[in-house]
Formats: structure tokens, sequence, C-alpha cells
């Protein structure tokens, strides 16, 4: 007997052109465990700027990634990778801080489903 699995994915993010400060577009739209998904964030320049941090969580997992950001000559797009993830349903959260804090932030969420015979 076969197994079918379906999997439904939501992201959210808004068009690079939209005026937003931030965006990030999540793929692959499914995956099987363990799972690579890349995080690509989108920022537009700014002189505040000072940093970005991507966390990819579920219930039962945690992994968040950090990075420094040079103001207005900071790259425009970050990408980041999150390797080895168990299966769940998780949330890409991506912030963007500046001198006062935060600036920015944009969600994603994406379901890797376990691996036929697991």
């Amino acid at each position: 007997m076969s197994k079918v699995v379906f999997v439904l994915v939501l992201t959210v993010a808004m068009p690079s052109n939209a005026g937003e400060p931030l965006t990030i577009r999540v793929s692959p739209r499914a995956a099987m465990a363990p799972a690579i998904i890349t995080v690509r964030a989108i920022i537009e320049a700014d002189t505040d700027n000072r940093a970005l941090e991507v966390i990819a969580q579920s219930p039962d997992f945690y992994r968040s990634s950090y990075v420094e950001l040079d103001g207005a000559n900071a790259q425009r797009v970050n990408v980041f990778q999150f390797r080895n993830l168990p299966s769940g349903t998780y949330e890409v959260t991506s912030v963007l801080v500046g001198s006062r804090g935060r600036r920015a932030a944009a969600a994603g969420y994406f379901q890797v489903t376990s691996s036929p015979g697991r």
C-alpha cells in the first residue's frame, strides 16, 4: 500500500518593489525530512539597516541566523540555508533591525513531511 502525502505551504512575501523594507521568500515549496530550506531576505537600501535575523521554528525545533548589516551599503539579498530540518510545521520569521530596534518583519510557513518508510 503506497502512502500519498499532500503538503500545503503558505508563504507571506511582498513584492520586492512594493516599497517594503523587508521581503522574504522561502523555498522549496515542499520538502521531505531531513529538509534543506533556503530563505532569501530582500532588504531596501537604508542607512539605518544594522542587522538581519532569520528564525525557522516548529513546536519541536528552533534554528536562527543573525548577520550584521552595513547600512545602505548592505547586500540587498541575503540568503540563509537551514539544513537537516526534521518533519513538522515551521514558521520562518525575518526581522530587520535598525539603530532604534526593529524596523520591519516578515513571516512565512512551510511543512516538512516524514520520508517514506520512516
